[in-house]
């Protein structure tokens, strides 16, 4: 039975511009920045630094950005890579050393180059018109003066109040003023950060009055001059508890700060429903949702023009995303000899998609894209299986703790169109304010990472000097070869790719509007290991909304899988922009969590 295509709230349209995020301040800004002459890479910058604010418990400045570009006027698709990569000094060797078999998953060793503030610069010199001062200036407003600090947020720096009285001074002169647990809505200010922001504009102004200099000046301050040497003092001389339950010193120094810039790269891309979908390379899980479409394709979901909610579609979907994750786990990260082209292959596809059955299989089931023979981490083998409420310890796993051990989301997400049809979607994150100690002096944290590297040498993930983490972190961009489509994406860790498919189904193939899309019941498989330490699973284990029916979530549950039963809102957090195929603007954003918001005209 298709479920009815209802709408929580209206689709937007119009012709002059939308932007669709997380945060309701963040798409305000946004539209700020399109209604004041920006572009939709200007207003991209301007909306993820304010994301950086309002957003602490999920993103920072000195988080992580991968960000998808699409510039109409010549069709050219596009990813920044503000994914930092580890440091020099990060050996598999140093972590031995220390008697550990996983990165921890807070304080100081996890930490990599923080990579947001390059890449949220390099898309503004490359692409934007606008002065820094002109897109940093909202985020610094807010830091200064203050903003409404959201629930989910308070509740997360109630959750680790005890970690940063007892063992993270900084962060807890920073979340805890007046030494007290803030209050949902109380106006909110970051005093250090502001001073940041504000010493970065001025070693930007005093480079002269060419925009791009500017940029550039601000840049080096943060990876070459103040920024990078305050990193370097706190991690070299202060040693912080982490979720081994040891306190350590870090391994991130200056000279990787200065070592390193944002890349642009190209888009990775497969065709589905007749439109391509685009995606980073395999340093992020991206991939993953390209291998799942294109096996579905190859098993003829959708075929007849409609997608249901019926449990036959569930399983389809959950028992190939398993499959892609599996791929995921054997094949993925920043190493060079990542079989991409094979894993995408059509061929690879159908051979995939004969594997899927009737019952929910068990186990992980990489295949061999090139001949070569697949091969899983050794921990996989001996992981835990993740029981309720379990985590481990103050601050680890996905980055928005709850004492359920769910997780709504982890992490930021933006999207915009402009007028000329200019396209982003960017998913900043890291840099938590529970996961890493603010940096004295900077007022904000650092990425941890480097827990998604295995220690384990010679996989595609192994944390090698310089290789990136394979994030989670997924933007998305669909086309179609008029130039019409959206940006899209969610937060959500391991699930980002997932709660993606059955959006991208109903759209693409149901027909349904992309506020409908979005709102319609949401589910994913828990069956493949978390990227977040301390790495759990549940075997054949599904979270769905309850709004899915008794009758579709007994029938999961008949087909072997493990089926928990969440709230009727509560997976996923997407949002949309894009062009129809007539020439106007559209967007949609997710109403759980009641945070996020979609503007335009």
């Amino acid at each position: 039975m298709t479920a009815p295509a209802f709408t929580t709230r209206p689709e937007l349209s119009g012709t002059f511009g939308m932007v669709a995020s997380t945060h309701w301040l963040a798409s305000a800004v946004g539209m700020r920045t399109l209604e004041a002459g920006g572009n939709a890479f200007d207003a991209a910058v301007a909306a993820g630094f304010t994301l950086a604010v309002v957003e602490p418990h999920l993103n920072g400045p000195g988080g992580d950005a991968p960000i998808i570009g699409y510039r109409a006027r010549d069709g050219h698709a596009f990813v920044v890579c503000g994914q930092g990569p580890a440091p020099a000094a990060a050996s598999t060797d140093a972590f031995r050393d220390l008697g550990l078999d996983l990165v921890p998953g807070t304080g100081h060793l996890a930490a990599v180059v923080p990579g947001a503030f390059g890449a949220w610069l390099d898309l503004l010199a490359r692409y934007g018109t606008l002065p820094l001062a002109d897109v940093l200036g909202p985020a610094l407003g807010y830091a200064r003066h203050g903003f409404p600090l959201v629930a989910a947020a308070v509740r997360t720096i109630a959750t680790v109040e005890g970690m940063f009285r007892t063992h993270w001074p900084t962060s807890a002169a920073t979340w805890l003023p007046g030494g007290r647990v803030p209050a949902t809505g109380e106006l909110f200010t970051q005093p250090a950060l502001a001073d940041t922001f504000e010493r970065l504009l001025t070693e930007a102004a005093a480079a002269g009055g060419d925009r791009e200099r500017q940029v550039e000046a601000a840049r080096r301050a943060f990876y070459h001059g103040f920024v990078a040497e305050a990193v370097d003092e706190f991690q070299r001389g202060t040693p912080v508890h982490d979720s081994s339950g040891r306190a350590h010193t870090g391994l991130l120094r200056a000279d990787d700060l200065a070592a390193w810039r944002a890349t642009e790269e190209p888009t990775v891309t497969t065709r589905f429903a007749g439109r391509t979908v685009h995606k980073s390379a395999a340093w992020g899980q991206g991939p993953v949702l390209l291998q799942q479409l294109a096996m579905l394709e190859a098993l003829g979901v959708g075929d007849g023009g409609d997608v249901d909610d019926s449990a036959e579609l569930v399983h389809i979907v959950l028992e190939v995303a398993k499959l892609a994750f599996a791929d995921r786990e054997a094949w993925y990260g920043d190493a060079p000899d990542v079989p991409l082209a094979a894993l995408l292959s059509p061929a690879y596809a159908a051979e995939r998609a004969r594997l899927v059955g009737h019952d929910a299989a068990d186990g992980l089931h990489p295949g061999s894209p090139d001949g070569r023979a697949p091969r899983l981490p050794g921990l996989l083998r001996t992981l835990q299986r993740a029981e309720p409420g379990a985590d481990g310890g103050a601050g680890t796993g996905e980055p928005t703790v709850s004492s359920s051990g769910l997780s709504p989301g982890d992490t930021c997400h933006v999207d915009v169109v402009d007028r000329w049809g200019n396209r982003v979607s960017a998913t900043p994150s890291g840099g938590w304010l529970q996961s890493s100690p603010v940096v004295p002096g900077l007022g904000f944290a650092l990425p941890t990472r480097a827990q998604m590297f295995w220690l384990e040498p010679g996989l595609p993930n192994s944390l090698v000097p310089g290789r990136r983490p394979r994030t989670t972190l997924s933007p998305g961009l669909v086309l179609a070869d008029d130039g019409s489509g959206f940006a899209f994406g969610t937060p959500g860790g391991d699930q980002q790719d997932q709660w993606t498919v059955p959006f991208l189904l109903r759209h693409l193939i149901g027909g349904r509007g992309l506020q409908a899309a979005i709102d319609a019941p949401a589910w994913h498989s828990t069956h493949v290991p978390s990227s977040f330490f301390p790495r759990t699973h549940v075997p054949r284990g599904v979270h769905a909304e309850s709004r899915l029916g008794e009758r579709v979530l007994a029938d999961l549950a008949a087909r072997g899988h493990d089926v928990e039963v969440v709230g009727p809102w509560t997976l996923g957090r997407l949002s949309a922009a894009g062009v129809r195929a007539d020439g106007m603007l559209v967007a949609a954003a997710n109403p759980r969590g009641a945070q996020g918001y979609a503007v335009g005209r």
